[in-house]
């Protein structure tokens, strides 16, 4: 072990037993002759411990190697890749050329006030979720040691009140939409299913004695069936009957949509729709699901939520409905009072034997 200067510089070097071979560290200190040696002792005291990491002066891979890595691996296994492919953009400009192990979380925390000031708290999040994700498996493939993103705090975000269309512009929608849009939008409306999960829909898919949207590909994982109403129903056989693709809906050159959005928002704005997105559409269906008086628990089966804790998000619109059950409840009571029945006797005794407090 032995510390050298090179051009005003001073350098630690010692060999070190890691990982089954002999490897040579050298490592640049500073201008001081007297934190060299300081350097070397703490890195001797740390080997005769037992204590010494050698990935510390393992150069890692650069933010952009890694990348290259991950879009390879989330194409196989995130169904979300579309908007990390969107974070990367971001993220490649930032950290592209700098070794993993030199990102601190300084540097990530920089990098979120100075997206702040361009996007949303919700868009930094996101990218700072995908960056933490990129960490987490760089650390998983032995690229890197650290994640620096696991001590940056994410923004807070307002959670914005659920948009959904109402019976009048649902109808007005529909009337705006293209030949080609119409069974894509009434699909959305008709079953909440996500935006993906139509466009890529296979009439293999759609078993029409069972009046069933068969489902594999799904966010959370899980296979489901979504039913079909008679409209619906009716539509989907027009369309059929139309077409000879594998794909429910496809363009005019016969292949599948990759999105409706420009054809979207021209609906939208031929119906004088505001405040919209396609995901709206799944929204408006779990909403007038609700208000329809159908359970918490159903809804989440036919929306695939994973959780009912995501569907619970639409119990607000269920006060009203709770009144009127209670008003059945009443009239049922007021019916038993009144045919004399086992409910009239025990009304009566109750009424005998006021409470105590």
């Amino acid at each position: 072990m032995r510390i050298f200067k090179r051009k005003g510089i001073w350098y630690i070097d010692f060999s070190v037993e890691a990982k089954g071979e002999r490897r040579r560290i050298r490592k640049a200190v500073g201008p001081s002759k007297r934190e060299a040696e300081e350097a070397l002792a703490v890195e001797r005291g740390k080997i005769l411990s037992g204590t010494f990491d050698i990935n510390r002066f393992v150069e890692s891979i650069t933010f952009n190697e890694l990348s290259s890595e991950y879009i390879e691996y989330i194409e196989l296994h995130k169904k979300s890749f579309k908007r990390d492919m969107t974070s990367l953009r971001k993220l490649r400009a930032e950290f592209g050329d700098i070794r993993l192990n030199k990102i601190t979380p300084f540097d990530v925390e920089k990098y979120k006030m100075k997206r702040r000031k361009e996007v949303s708290p919700a868009s930094v999040n996101r990218e700072l979720a995908c960056i933490k994700y990129m960490f987490n498996l760089a650390i998983k493939w032995g690229k890197t040691t650290k994640n620096p993103v696991k001590d940056v705090k994410l923004f807070k975000e307002k959670n914005r009140r659920l948009r959904f269309l109402n019976e009048d512009e649902i109808i007005r929608l529909i009337d705006s939409c293209s030949d080609q849009l119409r069974p894509v939008v009434i699909t959305a409306i008709y079953t909440g299913m996500r935006r993906g999960e139509i466009l890529n829909l296979k009439w293999d898919d759609i078993d029409f004695n069972r009046n069933l949207i068969q489902i594999d590909e799904t966010k959370s994982g899980s296979p489901r069936d979504v039913p079909m109403n008679d409209f619906l129903r009716q539509t989907m056989l027009e369309l059929k009957s139309r077409s000879s693709q594998e794909y429910v809906f496809v363009n005019r050159l016969g292949k599948p949509y990759r999105d409706v959005r420009e054809a979207f928002e021209r609906a939208l704005k031929k119906a004088e729709i505001s405040d919209c997105t396609f995901h709206t559409l799944r929204h408006s269906a779990a909403s007038l699901l609700i208000m329809s008086n159908v359970d918490l628990v159903t809804v989440k089966e036919i929306l695939g939520h994973k959780t009912i804790q995501m569907t619970m998000r639409y119990s607000h619109l269920t006060g009203k409905h709770k009144q009127q059950a209670m008003n059945i409840l009443q009239r049922r009571i007021e019916g038993w009072h009144k045919s004399g029945t086992e409910g009239k006797k025990a009304i009566d005794k109750i009424a005998e034997k006021p409470y105590k407090y």
